[in-house]
């Protein structure tokens, strides 16, 4: 679903997966605290629309690739999920992709404190789910919230990968 609202800034971002040791990943980024939105948070990689870029997925590819070093040439892109509206003025749209092989990667300090390789198995456990209610947009949604070692990974990164994974089993799609 496609979200229209000119009072939001469109950004894209890309959900990277890859299989360690057998298990389905998803590479995600702990912001540092001198990027100006977001700051400590856990996020996938990826940022706000460029005018030089042809599309989301550009986008998405270009910060991840300045973010973390991940060249786009190594990601296959698997699609685009629904859009979501954050409080802080976005709407983000998340870009699937495949990553065969990881390179070494190297996070742009000024953006990205760490680089985190995360289960999505995380977020198919409902034991290690919490969720609380919030007001947003005037409405009250549910707001997701998974501890990962010493990270929290709340907000819009969890509902995406939570939404992503339950589109998933719904359609009886393994990875």
């Amino acid at each position: 679903m496609e979200l229209e609202d000119p009072s939001l800034q469109r950004a894209g971002v890309l959900a990277p997966l890859f299989q360690k040791e057998n298990v389905w990943h998803f590479l995600m980024t702990k912001r540092s605290d001198e990027v100006e939105h977001h700051k400590g948070q856990i996020s996938f990689p990826g940022g706000a629309v460029d005018s030089q870029d042809e599309d989301i997925v550009a986008t998405a590819l270009r910060e991840t690739e300045e973010e973390i070093g991940l060249p786009r040439a190594n990601v296959e892109v698997l699609g685009c999920l629904d859009d979501h509206a954050t409080p802080t003025g976005f709407i983000i749209t998340p870009v699937v992709g495949y990553v065969k092989t990881l390179p070494s990667l190297i996070a742009r300090k000024e953006e990205v404190h760490e680089i985190l390789e995360v289960p999505l198995t995380l977020f198919l456990d409902e034991k290690k789910e919490r969720m609380e209610q919030r007001e947003r947009f005037g409405k009250s949604i549910d707001v997701y919230f998974y501890d990962f070692g010493s990270h929290e990974i709340w907000g819009a990164t969890a509902r995406i990968s939570r939404d992503f994974l339950r589109e998933l089993a719904a359609a009886k799609k393994p990875l």
